[in-house]
């Protein structure tokens, strides 16, 4: 079985530069949904300790492991959209997430551009450029409008009819929607790169 961990022994470069950045890039996130949803009048998870990028309080054990072993990961916080301020808060704090990732997106983009321009360090671009890649596809995935995802829960918030439907129905769509998001991950890396590339192309316009 072809599982990430393999990458350990193939490629341990490869493997600890994705380690180190999805777990860098979800606990910014996570920290970004904690902190806004404070400024937003919900202090649940600030109050449970999630204004931290500590990985086990945003990611957890298993999500840490299922990372080192199948490269994917997630992270969570408690939100309660009815202490909120207002009837979108819930949609700011959600898209605080995706914003960070689009944020380092940015950062690592052009760490990168000043490493190829000033070094030669091959190490640093290779993982400053994997850093943004990786921040972009995030962003994108996040905002699918599927539930459990940022998007889902943007697009309640200015859809609310689509909360009324049958949980029955929302578990069936969910499944579905769950491994399309799969087949959607190698789609949204080849956004990525492009958009990735066009900005490293921007940024050699801009100061050649």
């Amino acid at each position: 079985m072809n599982l990430f961990i393999n990458n350990l022994f193939r490629d341990p470069q490869f493997f600890f530069t994705w380690l180190v950045f999805i777990v860098f890039s979800i606990c910014c996130h996570e920290f970004m949904h904690a902190y806004v949803a404070l400024k937003q009048g919900d202090s649940t998870a600030a109050d449970m300790g999630h204004l931290t990028l500590n990985p086990l309080k945003q990611m957890g054990l298993f999500s840490l492991i299922m990372l080192a072993v199948a490269g994917i990961a997630w992270g969570a916080v408690p939100v309660r959209p009815y202490l909120m301020r207002h009837r979108h808060s819930d949609a700011l704090v959600a898209f605080a997430g995706p914003a960070t990732n689009f944020g380092l997106f940015l950062v690592f983009g052009v760490l990168c551009f000043g490493a190829a321009k000033f070094t030669n360090n091959e190490f640093a671009i290779d993982m400053l450029w994997l850093g943004s890649l990786l921040n972009i596809v995030l962003f994108l995935l996040n905002l699918l409008p599927i539930p459990g995802l940022d998007g889902w829960t943007i697009l309640r918030s200015f859809v609310p009819r689509i909360g009324d439907l049958s949980s029955e129905w929302m578990k069936g769509v969910f499944f579905i929607l769950f491994f399309l998001v799969f087949f959607a991950f190698g789609i949204l890396w080849k956004i990525g790169a492009v958009m990735t590339a066009y900005l490293m192309a921007g940024l050699s316009l801009v100061f050649g």
